[in-house]
């Protein structure tokens, strides 16, 4: 069986690379992939069925990416809040720390899809001192979500030095991990990398599915591997255009998580990212899904829709509206749209 490294060194990196049923014939596709990478595993193209569905959507190239002039190059703010390179601090106890440039895809609606992949993204064994450094020098950072790029793609003995060397900081309570790799190339959660990762806790890990095609045996085997080595799992959802916009699929999305062992954690209303206006909804698209899950399936499987605000200002919940208040007494709306109220205590 082909391990993981010599699946993602077969990935597609040039349009005229995909096969025809998936090729869309664009010559600006070239254009586009100067300017943001691409890249295809051989594992993810296998889930793709045809042009212009979900999967197809967010792995393939679009030539919208070069042509928008509405979203921001650094929406999050992450580069004026970066004290040392790769290392953004912005929510007082926490700190991001972007240790890889590299992903087993680059996702078209990447929040930092201005450098990942890219040589405008530098990594290395110095910039993570630094970041380490300045992680220990800064007691209150209690919880560091390391990212990138996906960690995942290091290799074991690199990640190991990473995670040791935090997790040696009396300050650092608690490790994440962000990583698209349980969706993407599963192949990568071998045992012995769950093994590795089961060393350096209380550790979690924020994972990435999008559609409830990405969910497969291999998905699922990746997931209850680290599930088993005693390693919590959210997912951080992408609301989608085109993808996941609909509320059945985001249903069906949510339940297929909770049998992988995975907590729906957050659905994101697409950042102001560059190149990805073409992807985003409404606010009341997400409104819309949150009402068509709330009451009608499992709490479990109901996660916090939230907006990362442009400019670094973090993330905000967005719930539908459900209550109206008159004097003590404050009105409801429940799932089944049946009117019911509270008494407020005074």
């Amino acid at each position: 069986m082909k391990n993981w490294q010599h699946i993602l060194n077969q990935s597609i990196i040039r349009p005229d690379d995909l096969p025809a049923k998936l090729n869309p014939g664009n010559d600006d596709l070239d254009k586009v992939t100067a300017v943001y990478p691409m890249r295809i595993n051989p594992y993810y193209l296998g889930l793709i069925k045809s042009q212009g569905d979900p999967l197809w959507r967010q792995a393939v190239p679009d030539p919208q990416e070069i042509n928008d002039q509405i979203c921001l190059e650094d929406p999050l703010d992450e580069e004026n809040r970066s004290p040392t390179p790769n290392l953004i601090h912005k929510y007082p106890d926490r700190a991001l720390f972007l240790v890889t440039s590299q992903c087993a895809m680059y996702c078209r609606f990447c929040t930092r899809k201005r450098k990942v992949g890219t040589s405008r993204m530098v990594i290395t064994k110095d910039t993570i001192k630094a970041g380490i450094d300045y992680i220990a020098r800064t007691p209150e950072i209690r919880d560091v979500l390391v990212s990138g790029g996906d960690p995942l793609l290091l290799e074991d003995e690199y990640l190991a030095w990473i995670l040791g060397a935090l997790r040696r900081i009396p300050t650092v309570e608690i490790i994440r991990i962000g990583t698209r790799v349980p969706c993407t190339l599963p192949m990568r959660v071998t045992v012995k990398l769950a093994a590795l990762l089961k060393k350096f806790h209380p550790l979690y890990i924020n994972t990435h599915f999008n559609h409830p095609d990405e969910i497969t045996p291999q998905s699922t085997l990746a997931c209850n591997r680290l599930a088993n080595a005693g390693i919590p799992l959210g997912c951080q959802t992408v609301l989608l255009r085109g993808v996941n916009d609909n509320s059945e699929v985001m249903k069906k999305l949510m339940q297929k998580l909770l049998l992988i062992r995975v907590k729906p954690y957050y659905i994101f209303q697409g950042d102001m990212t560059r190149g990805t206006n073409h992807f985003r909804t409404p606010i009341e698209t997400g409104l819309s899904i949150m009402k068509s899950l709330i009451g009608h399936t499992s709490g479990l499987a109901v996660p916090t829709y939230a907006i990362d605000m442009p400019g670094g200002y973090g993330k905000i919940p967005l719930l539908p509206e459900y209550q109206k208040k008159s004097g003590g007494e404050t009105t409801f709306t429940n799932y089944q749209g049946l009117a019911c109220s509270y008494l407020n205590v005074r």
